[in-house]
């Protein structure tokens, strides 16, 4: 497949090249920033409309004349699409990472190879040749530009494992880290509608090279990451607007994440019992690991008094495998963490964090993790 694929590449790639130099040089300044106009979210594309236009101007029909949902310059932006998938497909990279690709550079570009950019910035990647992405003449190159973002995209660890905006983050390192996740039904229907016109290209060596893949958590692009940087900034003492505890969450976690949920907006209180936090008596209010303490005795779960015993409490979890209800260790060490919160699913976790300070919901980003335990 690798060969073949190569050979698909040569084959498929050049003729776009040729064909699309002249809109290649033309992309000035009325070309859309990366930073545009388009502020909703592409949900509810309709893939077959999309493959049917796309395929119509593959095959040479007129750009100016089609419609194609979130393409303003179709005629301009397929073929570079088409460019995109080709070099994936070229490099063995599976179809997700196509997506995660093409969705980076709807973002960047809007899928236009322009010559002008933040700082230095240039391309359909907006790569920085003051960065080691290369010359700028080597960036404005659509096929060097592709292969150079796949080439740091393979180097992230666990990158199948994340989301799409995740994946294209931990590439570009972008000032606007969440914007990604609103190209992804976009990016899916453009890179299946170009993927059909390569043959085989969805298969290597007879199998599927999407097998084993992690499907992306957000099932609509739009939908809150699973590091909880979706929901945006979350005012103290609230619930984020969409939440809502996960239906295939463990009956004790839920009534355990309900319970500490009421707590929301009481002062922390450090060496508080966490059993009256909303009343007059200070020492009633919450510590961060009597909240946890309480809120899983109201399960009929019982857990010791501190983050130091708690953190021993269960069996340890991954990172990558976290469930609503699961603790959460932070500061300090591994061993003797000095905070816990409890994950609450969609990437979010609740505390009582410290003195002054409310219980809250805060963004698992936010945490740097040491532990995590499931005590159910």
């Amino acid at each position: 497949m690798k060969g073949l694929a190569a050979g698909i590449g040569v084959v498929f790639l050049s003729p776009i090249l040729i064909a699309g130099t002249g809109m290649m040089l033309a992309s000035s300044a009325d070309a859309v920033q990366s930073n545009g106009s388009f502020s909703g979210c592409l949900t509810g594309i309709d893939s077959n409309k999309v493959a049917e236009q796309v395929t119509k101007i593959l095959d040479g029909a007129s750009g100016k004349d089609m419609h194609v949902e979130g393409l303003d310059l179709p005629a301009e932006q397929v073929p570079n699409a088409q460019t995109i998938v080709a070099t994936g497909i070229s490099l063995n990279v599976p179809k997700k990472g196509q997506i995660i690709a093409l969705a980076t550079a709807m973002q960047e570009s809007r899928l236009r190879n322009l010559g002008y950019g933040d700082r230095d910035s240039l391309g359909l990647f907006q790569q920085r040749p003051s960065q080691g992405w290369g010359s700028a003449q080597q960036i404005r190159d659509p096929v060097y530009a592709s292969e150079q973002f796949y080439k740091h995209l393979l180097k992230v660890d666990g990158w199948q494992q994340m989301t799409v905006t995740q994946a294209a983050q931990a590439v570009q390192k972008s000032g606007l880290p969440d914007a990604y996740a609103q190209w992804e039904n976009l990016a899916t229907a453009l890179q299946s509608a170009i993927a059909k016109t390569f043959p085989g290209a969805g298969d290597a060596d007879g199998k599927d090279t999407t097998q084993g893949e992690k499907p992306s958590t957000s099932t609509t692009g739009c939908a809150p990451g699973q590091d909880g940087s979706g929901f945006g900034r979350i005012p103290e003492g609230s619930v984020p607007k969409g939440y809502s505890i996960p239906k295939d969450a463990d009956p004790k976690a839920r009534k355990a994440i309900e319970w500490a949920m009421h707590q929301l907006g009481t002062l922390y209180q450090w060496g508080g019992s966490c059993t009256n936090a909303h009343g007059p008596d200070p020492m009633g209010r919450c510590d961060c690991s009597s909240l946890m303490q309480q809120a899983y005795a109201h399960a009929g779960i019982t857990l010791t008094r501190t983050t130091y015993t708690q953190v021993g409490e269960g069996k340890a979890v991954s990172l990558a495998h976290l469930k609503p209800g699961d603790l959460i260790f932070s500061r300090g060490t591994a061993a003797r963490p000095e905070h816990v919160g409890m994950y609450m699913g969609e990437g979010l976790v609740i505390e009582a964090p410290r003195t002054t300070k409310p219980v809250r919901i805060t963004p698992i980003k936010d945490w740097d993790i040491l532990a995590a335990r499931r005590v159910l």
